[in-house]
């Protein structure tokens, strides 16, 4: 049956990977991948290597890059930086790979915890009815891939925990190097680790002399982790410790994004933000139901521990409570102190959700238990499981009309509220559905555009035949001329000055791309 859920839920989102657009970041992406494809072309051939260091996202891990570099290239045959959609489609759908592995890590940790085959599959359910995590999961490998291999990466410690075998420990380290190769936050796996493996040396769980077991396979992870991550990560070869400081110094002050987001209704840049700008944007994209159970859980994990440490500390199952409540927490914590810059919601945040999904199972599986004990306590628990159904079925209405846009997903902001506070499309997927319009509503003939935005506007044009690509022309705005507006950084209606709306975008109500007709344009003024 668990086989089975998952092979319907591949088999459901493949039929969908063609529906999603070309994100922002994707070719950028893939340029870094052919940089490091070139750099070892020019080792294996003998040449003096390009100097990685020198390239300006040389900082950021290459393990999925480099991979597609290879597929476009030989497999492919696409010439430099070319693409086409056929790339997308395959870059898109090893992408929904990767996320289904991260599900199934998510039911591994989820079966050890809560020890039930079945309840294990309901923190994959909730994942999945999640609209922007399950829309990401087609084409976000920066976030939820790397979400993906953080989960992977937590399922298994929680394996190594059970058993501290040389095996596990020695599979952990290479889990965790996957990880920090996709993402350099992938690291934060090696103090997870240490703590829970030190955990063990102190309250020990096992006979006399499980210490220099523990001790043994924290020493082989250590070196498969540090050894892994250097050959997964060509920009590290030169010189590994330096380089590799460079790279967490830049994660940790990323200087290098100087934008402003919109940010309740005000622009504000992201060097600037307020510390509650994660935690809110959380809230607001997370299904209701999912948060307050997520809070919960922590509540009750930590009273769990509060009342015993040292006794819940010798179980699995409260270093697990411990683990998860860190997850979610220390990451939110790190930014916040770090005053680090992230931007476009709390997609940099992604990988702590599997731990709230966790957290609220957990809680909802002992508010069930508490319920059975309580006569009063059946009827609030059947309240309370009437609201999260109805929120979830709410929710999956909500992802099938808004298809292939969950992405903007707000779980109780009415898009009124979300055009005049936040951010909408910040992928900009929607300019692919803009270009289409055109290209119906114009069949022969140039076409004339202007764009808000002008890299998802080059990046969507691979979606149309090579004819149409043709007969598309990125122009400066004028009058004659359409212009796709897709509200990044643009709080309420576009400039009248664009012209009328002769075409929209919308998700559930929502206006996240406009297709404007410019008329008149106002002429400058006359210098006296």
């Amino acid at each position: 049956m668990i086989g089975l859920f998952f092979g319907l839920l591949l088999l459901a989102g493949s039929t969908l990977v063609a529906d999603y657009g070309v994100s922002w970041d994707e070719p950028v992406d893939y340029r870094n991948g052919l940089v490091s494809l070139r750099y070892l072309a020019d080792l294996a051939l003998g040449r003096k290597p390009i100097d990685l260091a020198q390239h300006i996202d040389s900082d950021h891990g290459v393990l999925f890059e480099l991979p597609m570099a290879l597929v476009a290239r030989f497999t492919l045959g696409l010439p430099g930086e070319q693409v086409n959609h056929t790339y997308y489609l395959v870059r898109h759908g090893i992408t929904l790979l990767l996320s289904m592995g991260g599900l199934w890590a998510l039911y591994g940790l989820a079966r050890i915890r809560l020890r039930d085959a079945y309840l294990a599959l309901l923190p994959v359910v909730l994942f999945v009815l999640s609209p922007r995590l399950f829309a990401e999961s087609f084409y976000n490998t920066k976030d939820v891939g790397f979400l993906a291999a953080f989960t992977v990466g937590m399922y298994t410690l929680a394996r190594l925990l059970k058993r501290p075998t040389l095996g596990r420990a020695l599979v952990h380290g290479l889990a965790t190097a996957v990880a920090t190769d996709l993402r350099l936050m992938g690291v934060l796996l090696v103090p997870f680790t240490l703590a829970m493996l030190g955990l063990e040396i102190l309250l020990p769980t096992r006979p006399a002399g499980g210490a220099w077991r523990v001790t043994g396979a924290a020493g082989t992870y250590l070196l498969a982790a540090a050894g892994a991550t250097v050959a997964g990560w060509p920009y590290l070869w030169a010189a590994p410790f330096h380089h590799f400081l460079t790279a967490f110094y830049n994660l940790s002050h990323y200087a290098k994004w100087q934008g402003v987001v919109l940010y309740g209704g005000q622009l504000v840049a992201a060097q600037h933000l307020p510390w509650h700008y994660a935690p809110v944007w959380l809230l607001i994209t997370t299904p209701v139901a999912y948060s307050v159970g997520a809070l919960l859980g922590l509540g009750l994990a930590a009273g769990r521990l509060l009342r015993r440490p040292l006794a819940r500390l010798r179980t699995l199952d409260g270093r697990l409570d411990l683990l998860f409540g860190g997850w979610l927490l220390l990451p939110f914590l790190l930014v916040i102190g770090l005053h680090s810059v992230i931007y476009d919601g709390w997609r940099h945040l992604y990988f702590t959700y599997p731990a709230l999904l966790l957290l609220a199972v957990s809680a909802g599986r002992q508010l069930w238990a508490w319920g059975k004990l309580h006569r009063w306590g059946r009827p609030v628990l059947v309240v309370l499981g009437l609201l999260t159904g109805l929120e979830m079925a709410v929710t999956a209405g909500r992802m099938v009309r808004m298809h292939p846009y969950q992405q903007v997903y707000f779980s109780f902001l009415t898009p009124r509220q979300v055009a005049y506070g936040f951010e909408r499309d910040y992928w900009g997927l929607a300019y692919r559905q803009g270009l289409e319009y055109l290209v119906r509503r114009h069949p022969t003939g140039p076409i004339y555009v202007a764009a808000a935005e002008q890299r998802p506007f080059v990046n969507n044009l691979v979606w149309l035949p090579p004819a149409d690509q043709r007969r598309i022309h990125l122009v400066p705005p004028g009058p004659g001329r359409y212009h796709l507006f897709g509200y990044r950084r643009w709080a309420g209606p576009p400039p009248a000055a664009l012209g009328r709306e002769v075409y929209a975008v919308r998700a559930d109500g929502l206006t996240i791309l406009s297709v404007l007709y410019t008329t008149t344009w106002p002429r400058p003024a006359k210098l006296p």
